[in-house]
């Protein structure tokens, strides 16, 4: 079973920084997945950015410029460097780790962290 388990989140004022820390358990393949998404209060939970263990690095586009992922491979763990937050990045902060098939499918198992909340005020 692999657990993954959250820090970081608060609460910052807008243009603020914060940086988020997610630590697996174990994983358990090399082509491997870690990221971050997020959900707002009656929004869909959505890609923030993910991170490949070989270094393939993806952000939404709202958060590009402003955002910055990491690894560190020999810890299992993944950052999220954040600065100039925006109320609009109010939301539950999810770690999400997932395996992918030689070709690059997605396996259907996701592994979620229990979220943190990250509050932005204006």
């Amino acid at each position: 079973q692999v657990q993954l388990v959250e820090s970081g989140g608060g609460l910052v004022e807008d243009g603020g920084s914060l940086r988020l820390s997610c630590v697996a358990s174990r994983i358990l393949l090399d082509r491997n997945n870690m990221g971050w998404y997020r959900q707002a209060p009656g929004m869909d939970r959505e890609l923030v950015a993910s991170a490949t263990n070989g270094g393939t690095i993806n952000y939404a586009d709202s958060v590009k410029g402003r955002f910055t992922i990491s690894r560190d491979n020999a810890k299992n763990t993944v950052y999220l460097q954040m600065n100039s937050l925006k109320p609009e990045d109010t939301g539950v902060y999810y770690c999400n780790l997932h395996y992918y098939t030689p070709r690059g499918e997605r396996y259907e198992t996701d592994y979620w962290g229990q979220g943190t909340q990250v509050t932005v005020s204006s």
